[in-house]
């Protein structure tokens, strides 16, 4: 194993520029226009990474990267440039090499799907995720803390539906030991859950979910697999692109051990379109990144931002990027000047090189590079040829892709996906149980109800009849019969009497 990568250097093969290994978790950023080689330059890294045994994760925005997995070839276009640049660099021979690639999709098309469940997600992020207001973030972390309280698992979207409604149902109650929730905020949370499902997010969400070791491994030779995304569809959902990687950072941060310095990383992981990630993100979750972010090297992580502009990349974060490689930069508009300056600012400072002016003159294929030494500072920087790389440069055809998924050492695992019991199911039989219970409960009151109201009927029409003439007249006749059977009865009585207690056979 080697301790550095080579990254490129001087024509003529001078003063060749390396990554080194154990500096390499001390993050980097790769920035530049649009088509000055930011992307060949993240192939490279990659491929050295990879060579070197550590394990990488990348999103490839326009399905140049694929090509990773298939060898270069001097009849592509693109290496036959490789070739005279490798030329220039003194890197003989000029080989070519595949790489150990696994593809990945959230959505499940172009590679194995990836998937989270709603509890490892989190609040914070989802409420990113869906654009939530203060408020509505507030009420969507009582559902998430509601359900850990009661031991109900969020793994998809209809769980979080259900919670929701739920807490829609016991507000009232909620209100008083975790704050106050109203209908009206949770059904805008319930309205942004449906527009995310609109963008394909419910493929996200479930099981069975993302286990990171599965992403942090090697092959039968010892190199790092090459994980690549598949992120052109998921560009258009931008939002659901930069949280995803968020959570694959903060996933890495919870589960990995400390271990320091290591001699090589653990996983590398290249950020590209890192613009997304900041846009419009609010200060809690900006302080989450830095922490992520500054934290995550003691875990053996390195993590590489790839943008156009520097000034993407807030202060607090852009400070923790030891490794720097500046592609050009066009000065036409004062934003653009101002990148021009900050980007200057931020090399260590070479005496023999005008960093602002070179950034605006550089090449394709050039940039300006700034690496850290063995005892950690920053090399000066340097104009440098970024080496060619030994994998396509290019997309793959849909047979090649489909040849590397059906080789894949995870084929199977995560193709299907599991829908275990969970707070849907667990509350909607709540609901049912709740609703027939009410359902008998009324009944019961309802025949009740109705054997009053027949009684009642019954005794007023009792009334009404007995002050009617008919019932009058029956009421008389009833009274003279009873008055005469008394009598009747008595007359017998006193008969009977004194037969008893006289003589038997005289009567009155």
């Amino acid at each position: 194993m080697t301790d550095g990568i080579f990254v490129g250097g001087q024509a003529g093969g001078d003063e060749p520029r390396q990554l080194l290994l154990r500096r390499a978790n001390r993050h980097g950023l790769i920035a530049g226009a649009t088509g000055t080689g930011k992307t060949v330059t993240l192939q490279i890294l990659a491929e050295g990474f990879s060579c070197a045994g550590v394990p990488v994760f990348l999103a490839d925005v326009k399905g140049d990267l694929a090509g990773m997995a298939m060898p270069g070839s001097p009849m592509n276009k693109a290496h036959a440039s490789f070739a005279a640049r490798a030329a220039d660099l003194g890197v003989a021979p000029y080989s070519y090499e595949a790489n150990p690639v696994v593809f990945w999709d959230l959505f499940g098309q172009q590679g194995h799907p990836v998937r989270t469940t709603v509890s490892e997600m989190g609040p914070l992020l989802l409420a990113q995720l869906l654009g939530l207001n203060d408020t509505q973030a507030g009420i969507l972390a009582i559902a998430f803390r509601v359900a850990d309280d009661q031991g109900l698992l969020l793994l998809d979207l209809k769980d979080l539906r259900q919670m929701l409604i739920w807490c829609a149902d016991n507000r009232q109650d909620l209100s008083t030991s975790y704050g106050n929730v109203t209908s009206q905020s949770i059904g805008a949370i319930q309205r942004q859950l449906l527009a995310l499902e609109s963008q394909g997010a419910d493929q996200f969400f479930g099981e069975p979910a993302l286990v990171m070791s599965d992403m942090i491994a090697t092959d039968a030779d010892g190199r790092g697999q090459v994980n690549i995304l598949a992120a052109d569809a998921l560009m258009s959902s931008p939002k659901l692109y930069a949280t995803f990687l968020l959570w694959m950072l903060s996933e890495l941060f919870e589960e990995l051990p400390e271990v320091g310095d290591p001699a090589k990383p653990r996983l590398v992981f290249f950020f590209d379109e890192a613009h997304l990630l900041f846009d419009d993100a609010p200060k809690a979750l900006l302080e989450k990144i830095e922490q992520v972010v500054r934290l995550i090297r003691s875990k053996g992580v390195g993590v590489y931002f790839i943008s156009q502009n520097p000034l993407d990349i807030p202060e607090s974060i852009a400070g923790q990027l030891g490794n720097r490689i500046q592609h050009a930069l066009r000065a036409f508009t004062p934003r653009d000047q101002k990148a021009v300056k900050a980007a200057a600012d931020t090399f260590r400072t070479n005496p023999s090189l005008d960093v602002a002016t070179a950034i605006t003159e550089l090449k394709i294929g050039e940039a300006l590079v700034s690496l850290l030494q063995e005892d950690g500072a920053p090399a000066p920087v340097e104009r440098a040829l970024i080496r060619p790389p030994a994998s396509r440069a290019g997309p793959l055809t849909p047979a090649e892709r489909a040849a590397v998924l059906h080789a894949s050492p995870l084929t199977g695992k995560y193709d299907k996906a599991v829908d275990q019991e969970s707070a849907f199911e667990i509350l909607s039989a709540r609901a049912e149980e709740a609703a027939e219970t009410k359902a008998a409960a009324k009944a019961e009151a309802d025949a009740r109800r109705q054997a009053l109201d027949q009684a009642k009927e019954q005794r007023a029409a009792e009334r009404a009849r007995r002050h009617t003439p008919v019932g009058r007249v029956e009421k008389m006749a009833n009274d003279i019969v009873n008055a005469t059977t008394r009598n009747i009865a008595n007359q017998i009585g006193r008969s009977l009497a004194r037969g008893l207690f006289g003589n038997l056979f005289r009567s009155r």
